[in-house]
Parts: C-alpha cells; sequence; structure tokens
C-alpha cells in the first residue's frame, strides 16, 4: 500500500472513533434512564407545589444540544417537571438566589446555590428535596450537566 493510502485509513478510522464516541455519550444516558414518571404521578406532587415557573429552550446558552422546556413545579418535598430536556449525562438539579442563563454566571454563583439531587429522566421528572433545604430561600431553578460543566436551561419560580 501507498503511503498516501495508509494516512486516508488511519484519518478515516480516526474520525469514525470519534464520531461513534460522541453518539455513545449522546446515547448512553437514553438507554440507560430510568422508567419515566407518569404526568398523572408528576400532576398529584405538582398540585402541592408552592411554586411554578418555566423552562424555555431561548435562553443565552442554550442550543441545539442543551435545553429544556416545560413547566417545573417546586414544591417541600419535591420538584417536579411535566416537559422536556435534551439527553444527557450526569444532570443535576440546583436552586439559585438569582436567574442564570449561562455557564459563566452559574460558576460565578455556585456556592451561593445548593443541590438539589440527581435528574435521571429526559422526558418528565421528579427529584425528592432533602430535608433542610427551604425552596423559598431561592428564585430559580436549574439543571445543569456536572460530568461537562455545561448549562442546560433554567427557570425563574419568585
Amino acid at each position: 500500500m501507498k503511503l498516501r493510502a495508509i494516512a486516508l485509513l488511519v484519518i478515516t478510522h480516526c474520525v469514525v472513533g470519534v464520531l461513534g464516541f460522541g453518539a455513545g455519550i449522546y446515547v448512553l444516558p437514553i438507554l440507560t434512564a430510568p422508567p419515566v414518571p407518569s404526568e398523572e404521578e408528576i400532576s398529584v406532587m405538582s398540585s402541592q407545589a408552592k411554586y411554578t415557573g418555566q423552562f424555555k429552550k431561548d435562553l443565552e446558552d442554550s442550543d441545539a444540544l442543551h435545553w429544556g422546556e416545560g413547566t417545573v413545579s417546586i414544591g417541600s418535598s419535591s420538584i417536579t417537571l411535566i416537559g422536556k430536556l435534551a439527553p444527557g449525562p450526569d444532570y443535576k438539579l440546583y436552586l439559585s438566589p438569582e436567574f442564570v442563563e449561562t455557564e459563566a454566571e452559574f460558576n460565578r454563583l455556585k456556592s451561593t446555590m445548593v443541590r438539589v439531587g440527581d435528574v435521571k429522566t429526559f422526558d418528565n421528572f421528579v427529584v425528592q428535596v432533602p430535608p433542610g433545604i427551604d425552596a423559598s430561600n431561592y428564585g430559580s431553578v436549574i439543571v445543569w450537566c456536572e460530568a461537562f460543566g455545561q448549562f442546560i436551561t433554567s427557570a425563574r419560580y419568585q
């Protein structure tokens, strides 16, 4: 084989490997996600909520791979979403005293926030609020990808 053919094979195989790895990172959370809570289950939990807000796709740092949309309900024992999130790994739910819509704002204010828990589903979710966290001390809820330090979405609720 000529050197040019070998170089072309190496390059094309590397490109396919990188694309396959990227596709695996995107698809794996979808394949391993637990069953989605039903809208009836979420409606019951949402009925006890003190606050509601809206996740919107048009936030400053949201893009085609990092977004959320739907109604988020914040109660004393749970936070629920009737809506959708872009699939991804290692999503965490935070409460923040200030509304943020960029990674830079999130990183600047992270020390003032409280992490509520893990978001494991992408169509609707329920996250239990740990004892000692009072949502009335905060004003926004944020979904953040901890593994990649990526802003997903946020909503102002008070």
